[in-house]
């Protein structure tokens, strides 16, 4: 018991830069609270004392801010930073090294009985708000943006965001990259206040048509130098060079500086 304990305490200063000394986690953490609460009341429920471990979860619930059902399977060095409004249902299973923010819901979209929420795998972590509905598993080290809403089935080290949550799409290639990100520059396009973590649905649809862009004009050079080996005379013109006025059709005529945003 002492040395769940003290895994339980560790993993607060491993994830907590604001922990200074184990008083102060003991006696200020609520998350370590809860889950102190949570194995003695899972401890009776497995031993059929239902309404006993109901009523622990509850006070715990009352005194933490966390409502963690005693049917619930809860791994090691799991920790919930802040907690406030954290909801975990009874068939959650929920593994090793997991860290959960204030505002997460582990749910179901079920009424019927047996498993009805979801499994989180070894090392996951859910950001503040985040809700995972149903009974899916959530692949290990996968994390989970704020304020998701999660309903189906997430995999090993994906990130997911977004209403219903999505995966982030891997990044590109640094070379396909950098090509982009010129063209954004010269067309004049910037994802303002966006970053690859989360991204904007609009500014995805503009990358996606430079990346085809891209890709036609590899294919378009690869059937010059085709015609070339054919016709040694054949000669392709140079294409003309993309002039940022072109594409500045919000900025008013003599308007130095750029609209605000």
């Amino acid at each position: 018991m002492f040395e769940r304990l003290r895994e339980d305490i560790n993993s607060v200063f491993h994830r907590d830069p604001a922990a200074r000394n184990t008083f102060e986690v003991l006696t200020n953490y609520p998350g370590l609270h809860a889950l102190l609460f949570h194995r003695f009341s899972h401890w009776l429920w497995n031993l059929g004392l239902k309404w006993l471990a109901r009523t622990i979860s509850t006070l715990a619930r009352w005194l933490t801010g966390i409502e963690i059902h005693p049917g619930a399977t809860i791994g090691r060095r799991f920790f919930i930073d802040h907690g406030m409004g954290v909801v975990i249902g009874e068939t959650t299973v929920v593994g090793d090294d997991v860290t959960l923010y204030q505002g997460v819901t582990l749910g179901g979209t079920s009424w019927n009985k047996g498993k009805r929420h979801p499994t989180i795998g070894n090392g996951v972590v859910v950001g503040a708000g985040a809700k995972i509905l149903g009974p899916f598993e959530v692949g290990e080290g996968a994390k989970i943006g704020s304020n998701s809403v999660v309903t189906k089935e997430v995999p090993a080290g994906a990130t997911v965001v977004g209403i219903p949550g999505r995966a982030i799409v891997k990044k590109k290639p640094a070379e396909d990259e950098a090509r982009r990100k010129e063209m954004e520059k010269r067309m004049g396009f910037d994802a303002y206040g966006v970053t690859e973590e989360m991204p904007d649905p609009v500014a995805r649809s503009v990358r996606a048509l430079l990346d085809h862009m891209h890709a036609v004009d590899d294919r378009i050079e690869n059937m010059c130098q085709a015609l070339r080996k054919v016709n040694s005379e054949y000669q392709n013109g140079e294409l003309p060079p993309l002039h940022d006025e072109d594409f500045d059709c919000v900025r008013e005529e003599g308007e130095d500086k750029p609209p605000k945003r």
